[in-house]
């Protein structure tokens, strides 16, 4: 099984970080507020990192490190992941 860390903004520019084993389900549902209470106000939510990690015990530290990173890192990260995707769609 995979597991994932994640990352979405919300409606409000805040960024919200979890893990999960379908990242893209998880956002569904913090958009249909069914998700975390944070997102649950803050909606809609647009996934913008995801990281594959090796199990269950590594996703929930990786979790823990990419909370605890500031709003503007977070951006950063985003941003880089959001380049490599565009990146990998051309090739």
């Amino acid at each position: 099984m995979a597991f994932f860390c994640y990352i979405v903004e919300c409606s409000d520019g805040t960024y919200y970080t979890g893990w999960s084993t379908d990242p893209e389900r998880r956002t569904r549902t913090h958009n249909a507020g069914r998700g975390a209470r944070y997102t649950s106000t803050r909606r809609p939510v647009k996934l913008v990192y995801i990281e594959e990690v090796e199990s269950l015990s590594a996703a929930l530290k990786r979790e823990r490190s990419l909370k605890t990173l500031d709003h503007q890192r977070k951006r950063k990260l985003a941003n880089a992941y959001k380049q490599v995707c565009i990146t990998d769609k051309e090739i």
